[in-house]
């Protein structure tokens, strides 16, 4: 005899592996579900990287729900559909822009105030690849979720300021300050799209030569220019 059972085969039921207690509901395969919390973060992540990859028209929530292993409905009951994870992704990414420049505003001279603006900016680029090549792509759904360029127009704020102070201590008028600002800020974006394609130099190299040529221009620069040729408005 085998015991008191009267199981004489010899056979005994596998043993319970960790995670297979009562209280870890499982999915389809025996993988443990996730909740709902969990899912929505698992959908925008890979959201925003097959919007990065693909674009706007060129994603499908067929291709997000299987990524995720889920059903096309999973992804329409978080979202509503592609249009409303699109928004949420660009404005995770724009408030974390937003964030990371005006955090690095930490004070100091006016140029200490360029460079971590500058540097934050390309910092965002390098760390956050795919956030910033779904922000300067234009979409059907930009009206609705804010544009680049409407991003560009809050962080030229922040510099607007910092130029302020710079033209008011150089003699220069002040109000054209947030003109500047926006060629600024354009500067540094244009630069950093173009180098998250080359990738060198080395980031803090290159918002280096940006502020070298942006505060070296504000040193050089006339109070009433004007242009050589003769040009009609």
């Amino acid at each position: 005899m085998n015991g008191s059972n009267g199981d004489t085969s010899g056979h005994r039921p596998p043993a319970r592996t960790a995670g297979q207690g009562a209280g870890a509901p499982r999915g389809r395969a025996g993988r443990v579900r996730m909740t709902g919390k969990q899912r929505r973060e698992q959908l925008l992540d890979i959201g925003r990287s097959v919007f990065a990859e693909r674009g706007y028209d060129g994603t499908s929530v067929e291709e997000i729900a299987e990524r995720a292993g889920v059903s096309k409905p999973v992804v329409y009951e978080h979202f509503g559909g592609k249009e409303g994870l699109y928004a949420v992704v660009v404005d995770r990414e724009m408030q974390l822009l937003l964030d990371m420049v005006t955090g690095a505003l930490t004070g100091g001279h006016s140029r200490e105030l360029l460079e971590q603006a500058a540097f934050a900016l390309m910092d965002y680029i390098d760390t956050s690849t795919d956030g910033f090549k779904i922000l300067v792509r234009d979409s059907p759904v930009a009206q609705s979720t804010g544009s680049f360029a409407s991003l560009i127009s809050d962080i030229a704020t922040q510099v607007e300021d910092i130029l302020g102070l710079e033209f008011k201590a150089r003699g220069f008028d002040p109000r054209l300050a947030p003109m500047y600002s926006q060629m600024l800020v354009g500067m540094v974006a244009l630069t950093g799209q173009w180098w998250l394609e080359v990738r060198k130099p080395q980031k803090s190299e290159v918002a280096a030569h940006l502020v070298n040529l942006a505060w070296h221009g504000l040193e050089g620069m006339e109070r009433h220019p004007k242009l050589v040729g003769e040009r009609q408005n």
